[in-house]
């Protein structure tokens, strides 16, 4: 297993394709974008299904979500989620994506072997999209959702970050919508993670912000903590149910005591956690030779060194310098 000293087992591994994005979201990336890591420095396919087999059947690990950047631009991503969903035991695949060409390639994510798909969408305005993310892209968003939805990824998840002085309003507005199409609504706190390092604790939206502004709105109730489990978002029952509302709050309210998760950057570093500042390398392991059972040993003696939380609480927190379309969500 992939156990740390503070007891917690990863079983839930993100897996980052690649470090591109065709966006340019403001609480991620500056409008001209960033330094691209260069091909050869990337994971092959097959390195990335043998990295993902060795933490499959080896180390215990039974969800596997896809990544960016924006996943979507991986050549041959179809190919990888069938190689992925084809092992023993199969685990679990979900595709964490802005949307934009889901519309095009959903079904055969599908069939591929993905089960399900969240989606970033942080506004219902096609004005405050552009704003945002810098690009016109809100419709293929939306028919990507759409998609999704058809091909049976389900639950379709909705991830939105809300910004003071562009979308910080439109929390009730998006829940009605989600819960009128059939959508997961979780909205995730903004997180010191953008390559500017421009992030201000005092300029964010927080958890007690969302709920507030829900409750205008709606009757919240929450769910219990074993329904929870492991997963980062409190969920809420709307109205009484069945629709729910998650929220992420990894600033104000850390979940780092359940964490189950690994991370393996596109360029096959192993991270602990979103904010870590250290990586161990596996991709050297695998261009030298090294067996999987080396390989694995190399990603147990990461874990085993997780630190306790991400420390954001911390006055000497340092912000991490990977962003996160470096890092993989």
């Amino acid at each position: 297993m992939l156990i740390d000293t503070y007891g917690r087992v990863a079983t839930d591994l993100r897996v980052s394709l690649t470090d591109r994005c065709n966006l340019r979201c403001t609480y991620c990336m500056p409008e001209e974008g960033l330094q691209w890591l260069a091909k050869p420095d990337l994971l092959t396919d097959d390195e990335i299904v043998r990295l993902v087999g060795i933490a499959v059947t080896s180390l215990g690990v039974e969800e596997v979500r896809f990544t960016g950047g924006e996943p979507l631009l991986r050549p041959g991503l179809p190919g990888i989620v069938a190689r992925v969903a084809a092992l023993e035991p199969r685990p679990q695949t979900s595709l964490t994506t802005n949307g934009i060409g889901l519309g095009r390639i959903a079904r055969a994510l599908k069939d591929a072997g993905l089960d399900r798909v969240n989606v970033s969408l942080d506004t219902l305005r096609p004005d405050v999209f552009k704003a945002l993310t810098r690009r016109d892209r809100h419709k293929d968003v939306l028919e990507g959702l759409r998609a999704a939805r058809e091909a049976g990824l389900t639950p379709v998840k909705v991830n939105t970050v809300l910004m003071p002085g562009l979308n910080a309003d439109e929390a009730p507005d998006l829940l009605a919508w989600a819960i009128e199409h059939g959508y997961e609504l979780r909205f995730i706190e903004q997180m010191p993670l953008d390559a500017q390092h421009g992030w201000k604790r005092e300029g964010m939206v927080t958890a007690g912000d969302i709920l507030a502004a829900l409750r205008t709105r709606f009757a919240l109730a929450p769910e219990g903590a074993e329904e929870r489990g492991s997963a980062p978002a409190e969920r809420w029952i709307v109205d009484g149910g069945p629709h729910t509302v998650g929220v992420i709050a990894s600033v104000t309210r850390p979940f780092c005591s359940a964490c189950d998760r690994t991370r393996l950057t596109a360029d096959g570093q192993v991270r602990t956690c979103l904010f870590a500042r250290e990586e161990t390398d596996l991709r050297a392991a695998l261009r030298s030779e090294a067996p999987d059972e080396e390989i694995a040993r190399l990603w147990r003696q990461a874990m085993w060194g997780k630190k306790a939380g991400a420390g954001l609480d911390d006055p000497s927190f340092v912000q991490p310098d990977r962003p996160m379309s470096a890092i993989g969500g």
